[in-house]
This record gives C-alpha cells, sequence and structure tokens, in this order.
C-alpha cells in the first residue's frame, strides 16, 4: 500500500460568508476602495481581491460579503479582516462579523489509477452519477461525511461540501474503505 492518502489532501478553495449589518452603496465604495471590481450590468457584486493571503471577496449592496478563493480557513479570516479594515478606512462602522465557512473543496490521492466503470456498478446507483461523456469524473454523494466526491481514472479525488478540513479526512477513509471492500484499490 502506498502512502496514506489522507497525507495527500490539500485544500483547494475554501467559501466563507458574513455580513456586515448594513446596506452599501457600491458605487461609492468602489470609488474609494482601490483595486475594486464593480460592474453591475455583469455582476451585482463589488470584487476585492487581496493578495495575501490570495482571495476574492464579493461584496453585495444589503452588505453580505462571500470570501472565495482562500486555501484555508485561517486565510478567510486574514482576507476578511483586510476587507472590514478597508471598510473602516472609508468610514463605514463594522464591529467584528461572525464568519461562516459554508465549503471547503480539497483534493487528494488515492495513489491507484481507478476503474470508475466498476467502481459505478460496485458502489450502487443511488449514490452515483457516471456520465463519461458529460463529464470525465464519477459523482459520488456520500451520507457520512456529508459531502461530494468526484474520482477520477488517474486516482485523484475532489471533495466539496465540507465545512472543515476534518470532512474531507473523513470522507477519503469511507472512500478508501468501500474500494477496498469492492476490491478496487488492489
Amino acid at each position: 500500500m502506498t502512502a496514506d492518502p489522507k497525507e495527500t489532501i490539500t485544500v483547494e478553495n475554501v467559501v466563507a460568508s458574513t455580513g456586515i449589518g448594513q446596506e452599501l452603496d457600491l458605487q461609492s465604495v468602489a470609488m474609494d476602495l482601490e483595486g475594486a471590481d464593480y460592474d453591475p450590468e455583469q455582476f451585482p457584486g463589488l470584487v476585492y481581491r487581496t493578495t495575501d493571503p490570495k482571495s476574492a471577496a464579493l461584496i453585495f449592496r444589503s452588505g453580505k460579503i462571500v470570501c472565495t478563493g482562500a486555501n484555508s480557513i485561517e486565510a478567510v479570516h486574514e482576507s476578511l479582516d483586510i476587507v472590514f479594515e478597508e471598510l473602516r478606512a472609508l468610514q463605514i462602522p463594522i464591529e467584528d462579523p461572525e464568519i461562516t465557512v459554508q465549503n471547503i473543496v480539497t483534493s487528494a490521492d488515492l495513489g491507484k489509477s481507478l476503474n470508475l466503470n466498476a467502481i459505478a456498478i460496485g458502489l450502487g446507483l443511488e449514490h452515483i452519477e457516471y456520465e463519461p461523456e458529460q463529464f470525465p469524473g464519477l459523482v459520488y454523494r456520500l451520507d457520512e461525511p456529508d459531502v461530494v466526491a468526484l474520482l477520477f481514472g488517474s486516482g485523484k479525488v475532489v471533495v466539496t461540501g465540507g465545512t472543515s478540513p476534518e470532512d474531507a479526512a473523513a470522507a477519503v477513509d469511507v472512500i478508501v474503505e468501500e474500494l477496498n471492500g469492492l476490491g478496487l484499490l488492489e
């Protein structure tokens, strides 16, 4: 057996949301916030990118903010702290809003190539979507943890829908156990 697939887990993207509890005039914020992108005909929110850590904050008129592109929960908090500071500098009073992680996307490598047709049959159709003409990966909806895993013939796995990094590790454990049980990871 190769290295533990859990050791290959990498966080690719963390999506989190927060709100500052007040409406914003995005046009005026866009003019004062250096580097902000606001084109309401293309997208209703203002996009503000941070470089260290790298992320994008989508700021909406309602005061809701979605942070995407960060590669850890810590990076989300750091990025949003930068956004809050920038908004405070524009005389927008902001307390310390609660930040909720909505989705963590991770990748892992099972270290073996996979026969997706055999896996689709073995795992049963109630949890699986596999249409190779439409998408090269097999979509596996797990109940526990409540995540979606995309399995690829290369042995690579993408886990999405978790709200903590532990969800990805639990999902990889379940997948390895299921595939071993079916004799499909030999």
